[in-house]
C-alpha cells in the first residue's frame, strides 16, 4: 500500500472518530439574557422567500434543497437576511423568539455555507477550518452584537446550553441527508413550541430516525453524539425516542432495552 493510501484511510479514520466526538454544551452567559416582556418580532419574509423556492419533498419524505439552482439574486437575498439577522439586538427578546432566531440563523448560515462552496458532495467537504478540518463548524462566520460566531457557538454555546431541550435537536439542519429535515417555513416565536414537537415526531417516524429489521433497532447517530441529551442510559434514549413515535413504533419500541446500531448519512441533502 502506497504512503498516500495510507494517509487517506488514517484520515478518514480520524474523520469518523471526530464525528463520534460531539463538542459539549459549553454556555456562553452573555447569551442567556433575555426580555419576557418583549413583543418585538423578527421579519423572516425573505427566508421564507427562499425556503418555498429551493426545498423539495422526495417520495422518502426528505426535504431536499436545490443548492445549485439557486440564482445569484436569491444568495444575494438569503447573505442580505443573514446581514438583517447579525444586526439585530437579540439579547433583547423573549426566549420563544431568542429560540426561532438562532435556529434560522444555524440553517441559513449552514444554506449559506454549501451555496459558496457549490459543487460539494457533503458538509464534511467544506474545510473552512483548513485542510485537516471536517466541516465548517468551527469557522467564525457571523457577527451578533459584535461577537463572532461559528454553528458550533450557535448549537453548543447557546441553544443547547440554554434551553436544555432535546428537541432542539430536530430543528436544526447540517446540509445532510440523515439530519431531520429543513423546514419550510422560518421558525418564529408564536410557532416554536410547536415546530419543536412537529419535528421531533416527523423525525423519530422515519427510517432517518429509527428503523427495527429483523428484530434489530437502529436509530440515528444523534442519539449516540447527543446522548446525554435524550437519557443516560440507552434505556431511557428509547423511551424518549417513544415519546414521539407512532403507535405503531411506539409498541415495537417497547420490546426493546438496548440500540443495535446507530447510522448516518453525510451525503447532501439536496443537489
Amino acid at each position: 500500500m502506497s504512503k498516500f493510501k495510507l494517509l487517506v484511510m488514517m484520515w478518514s479514520l480520524f474523520l469518523a472518530t471526530l464525528a463520534l466526538a460531539a463538542p459539549q454544551k459549553d454556555l456562553w452567559p452573555i447569551w442567556q439574557a433575555n426580555n419576557p416582556k418583549s413583543l418585538a418580532t423578527i421579519d423572516n419574509s425573505n427566508y421564507q422567500k427562499f425556503l418555498t423556492k429551493y426545498i423539495t419533498t422526495d417520495s422518502s419524505g426528505v426535504n431536499l434543497v436545490a443548492y445549485s439552482k439557486v440564482s445569484t439574486a436569491d444568495q444575494q437575498m438569503l447573505e442580505g437576511y443573514l446581514n438583517y439577522l447579525s444586526n439585530i439586538k437579540i439579547s433583547g427578546y423573549n426566549r420563544n423568539e431568542q429560540l426561532a432566531y438562532w435556529a434560522n440563523l444555524y440553517n441559513a448560515l449552514t444554506i449559506d455555507t454549501i451555496l459558496k462552496h457549490m459543487p460539494v458532495e457533503s458538509i464534511l467537504k467544506v474545510k473552512l477550518g483548513g485542510v485537516f478540518s471536517s466541516g465548517p463548524w468551527d469557522a467564525k462566520l457571523i457577527k451578533v452584537e459584535n461577537n463572532e460566531l461559528s454553528l458550533n457557538d450557535i448549537e453548543h454555546r447557546i441553544i443547547r446550553p440554554i434551553w436544555n431541550d432535546s428537541r432542539t435537536h430536530y430543528i436544526l439542519n447540517c446540509a445532510s441527508f440523515s439530519c431531520p429535515n429543513l423546514q419550510k417555513a422560518p421558525f418564529s416565536g408564536a410557532n416554536i413550541a410547536n415546530s419543536l414537537n412537529s419535528a421531533a415526531i416527523a423525525y423519530v417516524n422515519s427510517p432517518r430516525g429509527v428503523s427495527i429489521n429483523d428484530g434489530k433497532l437502529t436509530v440515528s447517530q444523534i442519539y449516540e453524539w447527543y446522548g446525554d441529551d435524550f437519557g443516560t442510559s440507552q434505556q431511557q434514549i428509547i423511551s424518549q425516542i417513544s415519546k414521539y413515535a407512532n403507535p405503531t413504533l411506539k409498541l415495537q419500541l417497547a420490546k426493546f432495552t438496548h440500540i443495535n446500531k446507530y447510522e448516518y448519512n453525510w451525503s447532501l441533502n439536496g443537489k
